[in-house]
């Protein structure tokens, strides 16, 4: 899985150059900001697959670099902080982070963090394909999403869920396939995370069980797209 492009920001420089030297020894293309604002400029004028974001940083915090950039970028964000709190996690999943990692950790473990979640989002020999349904429509090579011919804002993490309910229409997918195949596993904290993005799309679709791209809850089963059925 080498070749990809990742972005590493943390202002802690002796982290951030270990981060660097053993992820290039993995075969990434690593680029390196020790600021928010570093980054943010870093995001405008370079394309990257994948960003790790320290959130405790001065200034500019991880956060804020994410709700910057997520109306314009759709990359997936791995978040990297000393910070443990259950209510951090699901505000960093909540906002589309795709996944946390508590300092202090291994680099073998953020490597392996970053080729997992590069897995989710990039399948290897992925083609282009189209999905449609409901008036939404899904190119899942471009990551872009239209609903009615205008273009729709998702995070990657709600891309993901809706291309998974317009892959399998008519039908249920429970919460735990979604739960493995978009969040990368189950974790108790993850189920009122899926519960927020549900809600989200929901906004964003046209919160009317009688739309046909409503996602409908089927309680004890799972969530299946089509209010008419």
């Amino acid at each position: 899985m080498g070749g990809y492009r990742i972005l590493v920001v943390d202002d802690e420089v002796k982290l951030l150059n270990l981060i660097k030297n053993y992820l290039e020894k993995e075969g990434f293309d690593v680029t390196i900001a020790d600021s928010g604002g570093e980054a943010l400029k870093l995001l405008e004028t370079q394309k990257f697959d994948l960003a790790v974001l320290d959130i405790m940083m001065p200034e500019v915090t991880g956060f804020d670099i994410l709700r910057n950039i997520r109306e314009k970028i759709k990359i997936p964000v791995i978040f990297l902080t000393a910070r443990a709190e259950e209510q951090d996690k699901l505000l960093g999943l909540e906002l589309g982070g795709d996944d946390y990692i508590t300092k202090p950790f291994s680099l073998r473990e953020l490597a392996a963090r970053i080729r997992a979640v590069l897995r989710r989002v990039k399948p290897a020999g992925a083609a282009n394909t189209i999905l449609e349904y409901g008036g939404i429509k899904l190119d899942l090579n471009e990551k872009t999403a239209f609903l009615n011919g205008r273009p729709l804002s998702l995070t990657p993490t709600e891309f993901r869920i809706l291309a998974i309910l317009m892959a399998n229409p008519g039908t249920v997918v429970s919460r735990l396939r979604i739960l493995e195949e978009v969040l990368g596993g189950y974790y108790e904290g993850y189920e009122r995370t899926l519960d927020t993005h549900i809600s989200n799309l929901r906004k964003k679709l046209g919160d009317n069980p009688s739309n046909p791209c409503y996602i409908k809850t089927v309680y004890g089963a799972g969530y299946k797209l089509g209010g008419l059925s």
